[in-house]
Formats: structure tokens, C-alpha cells, sequence
């Protein structure tokens, strides 16, 4: 009775497993701070790519960690960029087809100094302008759905991003390509594992000045509103857990196709639980999922998927 009446479930084709590629080839390197995930070569990234298939889960969520980083971060838009062979290599795989590609786009994996955009200093002061930002991950956006992403998902929080994206999609003949906007990032300490993963935690200072302030609802439902305006076809909200609330309030506003990333910190500090017996694994990770996808959310990004998918059979 009580599945019979269950309100909300979770499927594994609603889940989307992240995957960090690397230049080289056999490379899986485990992350320290995420146990059971891995820096990966593309050739080993097609044989996760295929257990991920086998299993039913709905996508990948691509990043990419280049051999060389500059400050306009040239690495992102190159047409042998890290992520743009991953893809070429993933869409030629017939077994992969269930399997929707999709590219973060940001430069922050790809600079230098580890910020989301160009930066300027003077001295010990820095500024991340935006326009000029701005130009380069709209090239990005269009050399990573030109390479093979079916969505391609901004992740800088660039103000004017989306529009500039859709206009470069557009121009490029890449209408298809759809934009998965991370329209409420907030500036959170549960991306810390993550800048492990994808070696790009910033040089200087930090990423507050574009990155949301977590204790502004009306603010991120504003954000929302612009990228909405601009283009965006869905919405990723970021984190997951502590902001269970926007995702709610969005879900309630919002019709488009609304997805939320269960974060790294999310998702290490569950697993810190798991390997000292504080909590029950399985059913930590599947509540920890439910909950968000009661909350609203229509898929979800996380690196339980794999381990959830096998749950759910």
C-alpha cells in the first residue's frame, strides 16, 4: 500500500552522473575528497560512460581538465579542447545513444587563476569583467555543441550569458543545442571537493562577487526571470540540499524543465558518514535524493547516480 501510494519517485534515467576527463590514456585517478570518483583519460571515460548507459541513467554532466591553463582560458574553446574529443569520441559510440551529452561550460577549469571569466588587476585588487567574459564562454558554448553536447550548461553566473550563448548557438546553425542554465548558483563551501576534481580552485580572492549570496531568495528568483528571458530551455539549481527551499519556490513559479546538482561537499561529507558507520549508506543516499527531488526538481545531478541507479535496478 504504502508503494502504491508514494507520492514521489525516483528513476534512474532522472539522474546524471558527472565525469572529470583528463588528457592521457588508462588515467583513473581517484579523487581524494570524493571516494569512488575519478579524474579520467577519454578511453577510460567511455568505459564509465558505458556502465552509466547500461544502467539507465539519462546523461553525463562533462568537465575538463586541460593539459596547459592560460588566462583566457584558450583551452575552453579549442576545437581539440579536452571535452570537445571526449565528445566526438562518446557521440561515435552507438551504445552511448540512451545517453544525453551535456557540457558545463565555464572557464574556470581552463585559466590560470582559477576564476569563471577574464580577469583584470591592478596591484592586490582584481575584477572579473564580465562582457568580456562573457564573449569567450558564448565561443565555448558553440565549439562544445559544434564537438557533439546536446546541452550545454553555463555554470559562470555571468550576468547576460544566456542570451550571448543563444545568439552564438544560433549564428553557428546549432538551434538544437539546448542551454541548461545554472540559474541560481549560490556562492556555498560545499564546492570545496569539487575544486580538487577539476583542479580549479581560484589563485586569489574569491567567487562571491558573481556568485549568489545563499541567504537572497527574491534575488535568485530574479536571476532566474533574466535567464529565462534570455533563452534558457531548463534550469539547474545549485546546491541541492541547503537550498531545498529556492528549489521548492522555483518549482512553484517556474515551468520549464528544473534540475538540481547534489555537490560534491554534499555528497563527500555523506560518504565521511558512510566510512565511519554514522549513517546507513544506502538509505542515506536514497533519502538524500528523494528529498531533492520531492522538492521539485525533474532530474538530478549527482555522483550517487551509478550506486542510486543500481538501487533502483
Amino acid at each position: 500500500m504504502r508503494s502504491l501510494v508514494r507520492e514521489t519517485h525516483l528513476r534512474p534515467s532522472a539522474l546524471l552522473y558527472p565525469l572529470f576527463i583528463c588528457p592521457g590514456e588508462g588515467v583513473r585517478k581517484e579523487i581524494s575528497s570524493m571516494p569512488g570518483c575519478f579524474n579520467l583519460s577519454i578511453d577510460e571515460a567511455v568505459k564509465e560512460a558505458e556502465e552509466c548507459a547500461a544502467l539507465g541513467i539519462g546523461g553525463l554532466l562533462l568537465f575538463g581538465l586541460p593539459a596547459e591553463k592560460d588566462e583566457q582560458a584558450t583551452g575552453a574553446w579549442a576545437e581539440d579542447g579536452i571535452v570537445q574529443t571526449a565528445l566526438r569520441e562518446l557521440k561515435k559510440n552507438r551504445r552511448l545513444d540512451s545517453l544525453v551529452q551535456i557540457a558545463d561550460v565555464c572557464l574556470c577549469e581552463y585559466t590560470s587563476h582559477g576564476h569563471c571569466g577574464v580577469v583584470a588587476r591592478d596591484g592586490d585588487h582584481f575584477e572579473v569583467e564580465n562582457d568580456s567574459s562573457v564573449a569567450l564562454l558564448a565561443k565555448t558554448a558553440a565549439s562544445l555543441a559544434k564537438a557533439g553536447a546536446d546541452i550545454v550548461a553555463p555554470s559562470d553566473m555571468m550576468d547576460g550569458r544566456i542570451a550571448a550563448m543563444r545568439d552564438a548557438l544560433d549564428e553557428g546553425g546549432l538551434e538544437q543545442t539546448a542551454i541548461m542554465s545554472y540559474a541560481a548558483k549560490f556562492a556555498s563551501a560545499f564546492y570545496g571537493p569539487f575544486r580538487e576534481a577539476a583542479d580549479s580552485a581560484p589563485q586569489f580572492g574569491d567567487r562571491r562577487s558573481y556568485q549568489m549570496d545563499g541567504a537572497n531568495m527574491r534575488e535568485a528568483m530574479r536571476e532566474i526571470d533574466l535567464d529565462i528571458a534570455e533563452g534558457a530551455d531548463m534550469l539547474l539549481m545549485k546546491p541541492a540540499m541547503p537550498y531545498l527551499y529556492v528549489i521548492r519556490e522555483a518549482r512553484g513559479r517556474y515551468d520549464l524543465p528544473m534540475g538540481a546538482y547534489q555537490v560534491s561537499g554534499e555528497y563527500s561529507m555523506l560518504h565521511a558518514a558512510f566510512q565511519r558507520g554514522w549513517l546507513e549508506p544506502e538509505r542515506a543516499m536514497m533519502e538524500s535524493l528523494l528529498g531533492i527531488r520531492r522538492a521539485g526538481a525533474d532530474f538530478i545531478v549527482t555522483y550517487f547516480a551509478k550506486d542510486a541507479a543500481k538501487v533502483l535496478g
